[in-house]
């Protein structure tokens, strides 16, 4: 099909014939929606790359089951669909609302990002990330009398920028690139998936992201605060080792991380109540968010199912708490940030703190390309380029790494020099294996009567019974009721789960009837990583800055599609218990692809052996005294559970180490 291209400012304009296939696909798809305009934005501002795809879908003709039947035309329905319910023009015609628990006036944490030019030319410590791990480091350096440099990829968005946008958020699968996106365009990676290679960026799927922006994930994460458990730490004593994996015991126990679990949850602010049975008692410093609707339900029906639940732990306010406010209940939380700063991030904690010493810079829009190592081998400074691609090398004393379990490895692997041709801290090959994050198990049900109260954050009652001592099972997982899904995502579980029809009108009326019947029960599992999924980099393939990506390869293993399984038939039974009448269980999908996302983890892992890990029990990578990792990397399972609390305990502890060495 001919395509139209606008001269001013290059937006893509379609064709009449094109407009016309579009709204014809759109009418079969979404009855009386009006989409040209979404689909036009989006290929001049989001994803020009989409074009040739669109093109194609828009190429074929016949009625919608033929369209549903062409892998292009399917693709573009569902995109049409996302944009149609993410209009809020839309909300009220699937009874969905932002604001349900009331209503609030949006806050920003101020912060003093340093311009590229004001940097000195050397500080005590430079810290690479400002997420979980970056973040809590930097308070403890700064607080230390160090000076510090807190390096950051992405910027520091507004509020406003994060708070409300139902499509262009990290969570949301609509491939449409996020405001904490590192570069749309500038910075693909390489992925195998099945065999095939493809270079993905950063809003696809097979990319692998986490938020890049100030606060790194804690910006916009859905905050669960869970501990770790003794058991997680003796994964391969507990267990043993299956055929094909590479789990190991951590080299430190729960007893050692236990006081930096109370610090965190202290330092940042945790809400919940209840016991998990997998570790002693312990009272958080916040009640819990009173439970919602749902929750009720599934409380009872877990009651009579014998089973025990508790308050979601969180990292949200439930009462104002050190200054900020607590929360509004708003049902845009998991992917956005929080209109009133209830959330805690390291962006309205640590960082605040560690520049309100005067001793720490913070830096934004800025990629540290290698550590420089001297002649003697030591590591004397970073090399850093900015968006303008200015370049200069920091030097320093101190290196702390927290750019997350893709980025961090690349890291080393890209700081190569004449002593360790294969990357720093690699001479034995394991920088970037053991790559991990977490299989989500879980159900969808659908009930006789209207059951989402819409209540943010809508998380709030989980069963941590089976995270272990599952019979024929390494391990298990947590599950808990869902957070508030938007419209679009909504629509994407329920015709994931073939619950309601995908298209047409009866889809349309379907999503009418059913999106406020919906409930899922969801949890992450202990996944069984083996040293063949990782983290490489490829040297044929680079960034804008002309360094070489990301290549992620790997598979998950079979004993994570049985736990998987095992958890998941428990949430379909548990929503069957408190009154579903249809039910979907969740996929694992392909097995020939690497576990990677928000819960990325393990591909510099911590060890008591320099020949079978990156980091030693203090995160110090072996052979360079003054660097160390803080972030998820280092861990050598991941937990059935959500791992924040344990990345922020694992810098403090770390970072604590270091100043006190």
């Amino acid at each position: 099909m001919d395509r139209q291209v606008q001269s001013s400012g290059g937006s893509v304009v379609l064709s009449t014939a094109q407009r016309a296939a579009l709204a014809r696909l759109t009418e079969l798809a979404v009855p009386g929606a009006d989409v040209v305009a979404f689909v036009e934005r989006v290929l001049t501002g989001d994803r020009p790359d989409w074009l040739p795809r669109i093109e194609r879908a828009l190429a074929v003709d016949g009625d919608l089951d033929a369209l549903l039947a062409d892998a292009d035309a399917a693709w573009l329905i569902r995109l049409v669909a996302q944009g149609h319910y993410a209009d809020p023009a839309v909300w009220a015609s699937v009874g969905w609302r932002a604001d349900a628990g009331g209503s609030w006036s949006e806050v920003e944490t101020p912060l003093a990002v340093t311009p590229w030019a004001a940097l000195e030319d050397r500080y005590d410590a430079v810290v690479i990330g400002s997420g979980a791990g970056g973040g809590a480091a930097a308070q403890v350096l700064a607080e230390s009398g160090r000076s510090v440099l807190v390096v950051e990829l992405g910027s520091y968005p507004a509020t406003s920028d994060l708070a409300r946008d139902h499509l262009r958020n990290p969570r949301s699968i609509a491939g449409l690139p996020a405001y904490t996106d590192p570069d749309p365009v500038g910075r693909p990676r390489v992925a195998v998936v099945d065999g095939v290679t493809s270079y993905p960026l950063p809003p696809d799927g097979e990319w692998g992201n986490n938020a890049f922006t100030v606060g790194g994930g804690t910006r916009v994460y859905g905050a669960q605060a869970w501990r770790f458990v003794p058991h997680d730490f003796r994964m391969a004593t507990t267990y043993g080792i299956p055929e094909g994996s590479g789990l190991a015991d951590w080299p430190i126990s729960y007893a050692e991380l236990a006081p930096y679990y109370a610090l965190a949850e202290q330092r940042f602010g945790v809400s919940g109540g209840g016991v998990d049975p997998w570790h002693e008692p312990r009272e958080l410093p916040m009640p819990p968010l009173p439970r919602t609707g749902p929750a009720d339900r599934l409380a009872a029906a877990a009651d009579r199912l014998g089973w025990g639940t508790l308050d979601v732990p969180l990292l949200i306010n439930s009462v104002d708490y050190q200054g900020r406010a607590g929360c509004v209940r708003c049902g845009q939380c998991v992917g956005f940030a929080c209109p009133v700063e209830a959330k805690s991030g390291t962006h309205n904690t640590a960082l605040p703190a560690a520049l309100a010493t005067g001793r720490c810079t913070l830096v934004t829009g800025t990629t540290a390309e290698r550590l420089v190592v001297s002649g003697s081998g030591r590591v004397a400074g970073v090399a850093l380029v900015d968006t303008q691609l200015r370049r200069r090398v920091i030097e320093c004393a101190e290196v702390v790494v927290a750019a997350g379990a893709s980025e961090t490895p690349r890291l080393l692997l890209n700081s190569a020099h004449a002593g360790e041709p294969d990357g720093l801290g690699n001479n034995q090959d394991q920088v970037g294996r053991y790559l991990q994050a977490h299989v989500y198990a879980g159900a969808v049900g659908l009930f006789d009567d209207e059951v989402a109260d819409l209540i943010g954050p809508g998380v709030s009652i989980a069963t941590c019974d089976f995270r272990h001592g599952n019979a024929g099972i390494v391990g298990g997982g947590m599950l808990a009721n869902e957070f508030v899904p938007t419209p679009a995502a909504t629509y994407d579980y329920l015709t994931g789960a073939r619950l309601i029809p995908r298209a047409g009108a009866a889809g349309l009326a379907a999503m009418r009837r059913e999106s406020r019947r919906m409930l899922r029960v969801v949890g992450p599992i202990q996944e069984v990583t083996s040293a063949e999924s990782r983290v490489r980099v490829d040297p044929r393939v680079v960034d804008r800055y002309g360094n070489p990506v990301v290549s992620i390869s790997g598979s998950i293993h079979p004993e994570d599609v049985r736990a998987h399984a095992f958890l998941s038939a428990k949430a379909q039974e548990w929503l069957a218990e408190a009154g579903a009448v249809r039910t979907a269980l969740g996929s694992v999908g392909t097995t020939a692809r690497a576990s990677t996302g928000q819960h990325q983890a393990g591909t510099c892992r911590m060890g008591d052996d320099a020949a079978r890990s990156v980091v030693d029990p203090y995160g110090r990578v072996w052979g360079h005294d003054n660097v160390w990792i803080a972030d998820a990397s280092v861990h050598v399972t991941n937990g059935g559970v959500n791992p924040v609390l344990t990345v922020l305990a694992g810098s403090l502890r770390i970072a604590e180490h270091l100043v006190s060495a």
